[in-house]
């Protein structure tokens, strides 16, 4: 399409707009007409490239050109080029995007087909992949595409099958606030995980407004849970467990300020340590100081599965936090167990992850006659500065 034929395209949507379509037909008209003007874009950059009209006005490049002019970002000044040399290549593909049929997101799934597949099987395929463009989004065109190649090219699935296998690992790196996840799986594992963390952090019910970040991990921990408690083999009688270190005088003489080294990460602080202690099957090392070694034993701290069955059938299997709709994860102690609480049913409250750490960080606090929970004074005094700031 050339500029006076692009400008005569423009009149005659104006006039069909004039006449007040209802909004539908307004936006497929307007649509159309848009990608109408990024294909009248792509030729003239075309023409711009191959004459290097950007020299004459200072610019070592086309891409800088574009993006020093037209403003544009690297990713659509990429686009632009790299269309001009798919629809040069591939005239049909051309006419669509020039009667405004498709885009240039449309355009990139028939490059990338010009790029990694048999030229022959893209001629081939070339007029079914156009009536598709005509009638589906590019992510479809992009899907199409992908299998055209593997069944084209069924070896490359193999080869990076195999490329793939060097690069499989799994990384745990301790950073201030938490631990960095890394790494790369095989597809067979990586479908495993991504079925079982899917099906483990689905919304528990409709009310559950969790954001999906803290449903995963919530999901996670309670994989994780499970597996420590019962699903590794066991080792000479031991089972796998987290070893937290804490110095018992400093935890009896104020357990607000006592810290502890959890094993794998480092120094946790003092509510972190109480919301571990409060969730933990515990084997204690009981040390004077850091290093001599006093007495080795074990205690179970944790609520019984019938109590557990007796506090999460008590809450409806919901999370006792303030407004929370998340399912029962941990049975806290409403007076800490290291403070003296005994795990007594009248002790004993559900909360999810998320609730568990912000009792333990003094967000609320939970009566303990009535179980009921209520929002720290000073967290309402931190909403309210927040809000006049606002």
């Amino acid at each position: 399409m050339s500029s006076t034929q692009l400008a005569d395209r423009l009149e005659a949507v104006a006039a069909e707009l004039r006449t007040y379509p209802t909004t539908t037909d307004a936006l497929r008209i307007l649509q159309g007409l848009s990608n109408a003007i990024d294909a009248e874009k792509v030729a003239l950059v075309a023409e711009m490239d191959e004459h290097r009209d950007f020299e004459a006005e200072g610019c070592s490049s086309l891409k800088n050109w574009l993006r020093d002019q037209l403003h544009l970002d690297g990713k659509q000044a990429s686009q632009l080029v790299r269309s001009g040399r798919t629809l040069r290549d591939m005239p049909d593909l051309a006419d669509l995007a020039t009667a405004g049929a498709v885009s240039l997101d449309h355009v990139d799934a028939f490059g990338y087909a010009a790029k990694h597949i048999d030229p022959m099987v893209v001629e081939r395929s070339m007029d079914w992949m156009l009536r598709l463009a005509e009638q589906a989004e590019p992510v479809q065109i992009r899907k199409a595409v992908k299998k055209l190649r593997d069944a084209a090219h069924p070896d490359d699935l193999d080869e990076a099958w195999i490329k793939g296998m060097d690069r499989h690992d799994i990384t745990l790196t301790p950073i201030g606030d938490g631990v960095h996840l890394t790494g790369f799986l095989p597809a067979d594992t990586g479908a495993k995980f991504h079925t079982v963390l899917q099906s483990l952090s689905a919304p528990t019910c409709a009310e559950d407004e969790r954001p999906v970040s803290v449903r995963r991990v919530t999901a996670l921990d309670q994989l994780l849970t499970g597996i420590l408690d019962s699903g590794l083999p066991q080792d000479k009688g031991v089972r796998p467990h987290v070893t937290l270190t804490a110095d018992l005088t400093a935890l009896a003489d104020n357990a607000s300020t006592a810290t502890a080294e959890l094993a794998g990460f480092g120094t946790i602080g003092p509510a972190q340590l109480q919301q571990m202690l409060c969730d933990s099957d515990l084997t204690p090392i009981l040390t004077a100081g850091k290093h001599a070694t006093l007495d080795v034993g074990r205690t179970h701290r944790l609520a019984t599965p019938n109590q557990r069955r007796a506090v999460v059938n008590r809450q409806g299997g919901t999370c006792a936090g303030p407004g929370c709709h998340g399912p029962v994860v941990h049975v806290h102690h409403i007076e800490y167990w290291s403070e003296g609480g005994a795990t007594d049913l009248a002790n004993l409250i559900g909360l999810c992850p998320r609730c568990h750490a912000a009792v333990h960080r003094g967000f609320f606090t939970i009566d303990p006659h009535t179980h009921q929970t209520h929002r720290s004074l000073r967290t309402r005094r931190t909403s309210s500065r927040r809000t006049r700031a606002g």
